[in-house]
């Protein structure tokens, strides 16, 4: 346990000095998570001055916010806060939708807050290179992989959803970032890296520590890279700690947009991927408008894996799943 949680440290640190190799000025997206609090300690170590943090929320129920600038504080960045409204939300969706070319429910969700933040960095700042924490997540474990039946099944999924990446998160972190002319940087994507982690006895990845990610936050568990709220923080997915509202807001906007009878009508004459609430109809009648008869290119929606017991849920956010727990505070 002791070599591979120091080879982690190594491989992800190396993974970040590369990435701040840079002729244009870098930036950090910090979320107050875990992974994109580890990417800009490390990065803040490495450089001479003050690193340019960014983090977004909503107006009046941010969970990030609060977590992104404790973060910031501790590592001394230069840290922004990025607030935003229920109109700001609706207003931005349709231009989302086009930008991603997805129609996939928890991509969507998370783009909107991504996209509004890279728009900001963009338009008032002279920032052009990004770095952010995408792909832990694929390595060391989402909320639902608790309930992975063995360590089989957990290095199964986690192979999966590193394959489908093009499809989801790094396709959500890719088109938010260059839509806004800027270019993306993921460390946790360092080949060497994620060759390691996925050799790593997945018995080990399996989440029987009571903590999610658990060989993550232990490989920095020493040199006071962050504070113990931040390194041992309950994961809360992206489109849930910009704020629970704007779930809510995107719903309820798609809850007036159709009757129950439309709704039904509608989604029938769908045969792949067919919308299962009036959110996922909203979001494949956006996709259709800039992207007709192409719905195949995607897969389907990003789910936690239905096979597991305690992960057949209607919706994708970790918020349904019962091992949520402290996530959303």
């Amino acid at each position: 346990m002791d070599t591979v949680c120091e080879n982690i440290r190594a491989k992800l640190i190396m993974g970040i000095k590369k990435r701040l190799v840079s002729d244009a000025k870098l930036g950090f997206l910090l979320s107050g998570g875990l992974d994109s609090s580890l990417v800009c300690a490390v990065a803040q170590r490495h450089c001479k001055t003050p690193i340019c943090t960014f983090a977004i929320g909503m107006e009046g129920d941010a969970i990030d916010l609060k977590y992104a600038r404790q973060a910031a504080d501790f590592i001394g960045s230069s840290h922004t806060q990025v607030v935003i409204t229920r109109q700001d939300v609706l207003d931005a969706l349709e231009t989302v939708a086009a930008v991603l070319g997805t129609f996939d429910i928890t991509t969507v969700r998370a783009s909107v807050g991504m996209f509004l933040v890279c728009k900001y960095i963009h338009e008032n700042t002279d920032i052009r290179v990004l770095l952010t924490g995408e792909i832990s997540d694929e390595l060391f474990g989402y909320k639902y992989t608790d309930f992975a039946p063995s360590a089989q099944a957990f290095q199964k999924e986690s192979e999966k959803r590193i394959r489908e990446l093009h499809m989801y998160d790094v396709l959500r972190a890719d088109r938010c970032i260059s839509a806004n002319s800027l270019e993306a940087r993921v460390p946790f994507g360092d080949l060497d890296f994620v060759e390691y982690v996925m050799s790593v006895d997945p018995e080990k990845k399996l989440n029987t520590y009571g903590k999610g990610k658990y060989l993550l936050r232990r490989a920095f568990a020493q040199g006071d890279f962050l504070p113990e709220e931040i390194l041992w923080r309950e994961k809360a997915a992206f489109s849930d700690a910009v704020g629970h509202s704007m779930v809510n807001y995107l719903k309820e906007y798609a809850e007036g947009l159709y009757t129950d009878k439309a709704f039904k009508a509608k989604s029938k004459s769908y045969t792949h991927a067919r919308p299962f609430t009036k959110e996922a109809l909203l979001y494949r009648e956006l996709f259709e408008k800039y992207y007709p008869g192409q719905g195949q290119l995607v897969d389907g929606f990003w789910m936690p894996n239905p096979e597991w017991e305690g992960c057949k849920v209607d919706d994708p956010s970790a918020r349904v799943l019962a091992n949520y727990g402290a996530s959303g505070e």
